[in-house]
């Protein structure tokens, strides 16, 4: 076991205030810093962890952060995502002498996929609004079809492939009854600054790598421009209306977690990404040995539900699922409590 409440001093440079705030994370003096660091408080190096412990960060980036940014996660409180990074970085930094490794997850888009406005249109050719839920009804009337011009970028021009395709997805979404097609808006962008981590928790992680002397190890998802990808295991969709295969699950991130003494899992948003990610792992988890639920655990206070005011509130059904991963073994916790 291991006991949170003897922890490392939080560095002096960590302001919580800036964590709402987008900076240049200064790298070589945070790494002098660090090596410092570790030889005032005796850290040692990740590879000599007799207890090897991964934290897994769900999508801490900008996009979904920060209120300026386009998926701000409020949650019930109406500022979830900034209250839970503040605690993520102090647990980082409280628990530099027993974190092994991090990986953080990158939500990872470009312009013309499934689920944002280009890639649909209606009979007058217009985009349809963020928060849009495109059903199996309305494609199958042709309320919304899709856009014949992205097929020249997705497959290679071949537009009845692309509408079977679209069928197929919205179907196999209902069928297997996971979250209707939502049209987001344009989000996680590559190459833009709603991709990058929030800057507080950049800073946080580059500092734990130069302290343990171990690689964060970053996980794109989300790039496929033909399925969603909430989990960072599984994307929503694997085969198109043939049977062929358009995406894998992630086997070798499942094993390289499973592998590990325990797995502290969290970020955002807890009614989506992080409850498809954990979901995926308990599947596999079942699949093996259900005994392996018990190195899961879920720090609930760094982690926020969707919240659009009076629009759509996911909270009840993201503490539903924290409920079954509870009942299934895995250990639900806050960044003060000891876990055993």
């Amino acid at each position: 076991m291991f006991d949170l409440s003897y922890k490392v001093p939080i560095p002096n440079f960590f302001n919580p205030s800036q964590v709402q705030e987008i900076y240049r994370v200064p790298y070589q003096q945070r790494a002098t810093e660090a090596k410092i660091y570790a030889q005032q408080n005796n850290l040692k190096p990740a590879s000599e962890d007799k207890t090897r412990i991964c934290l897994l960060l769900i999508d801490v980036q900008n996009t979904f952060c920060l209120p300026e940014f386009e998926l701000f996660v409020g949650g019930k409180s109406g500022m979830g995502a900034i209250e839970d990074n503040i605690r993520l970085c102090e647990f980082i930094y409280g628990n530099l002498d027993l974190i092994t490794e991090i990986i953080p997850t990158m939500d990872t888009h470009t312009a013309m996929q499934i689920f944002h406005p280009i890639f649909w249109v209606n009979n007058l050719g217009e985009y349809p609004e963020p928060a849009t839920t495109i059903s199996l009804e309305a494609v199958e009337k042709g309320e919304w079809k899709v856009n014949p011009d992205v097929a020249y970028s997705l497959t290679n021009g071949n537009y009845e492939t692309l509408e079977k395709y679209a069928i197929h997805y919205v179907k196999k979404l209902s069928d297997e009854g996971k979250y209707p097609l939502i049209i987001w808006p344009y989000h996680s962008m590559l190459g833009g600054i709603g991709h990058a981590l929030v800057s507080a928790v950049e800073e946080a992680v580059f500092f734990h790598n130069i302290a343990r002397n171990t690689q964060t190890n970053f996980e794109l998802k989300g790039n496929n421009p033909l399925t969603e990808n909430y989990s960072v295991l599984r994307p929503e969709v694997l085969t198109n209306s043939t049977g062929k295969t358009i995406a894998n699950k992630n086997s070798k991130l499942i094993q390289k977690l499973l592998d590990f003494d325990k797995v502290i899992i969290t970020g955002q948003a807890k009614s989506h990404c992080v409850a498809w990610t954990v979901d995926d792992l308990l599947t596999e988890i079942q699949a093996r040995d259900i005994n392996l639920a018990q190195k899961i655990y879920l720090l609930e206070d760094c982690t926020s539900p969707v919240v659009i005011p009076e629009i759509i509130d996911f909270t009840t059904q993201a503490d539903a699922a924290f409920q079954k991963f509870a009942d299934a073994g895995m250990n639900i916790i806050k960044s003060t409590d000891e876990i055993s």
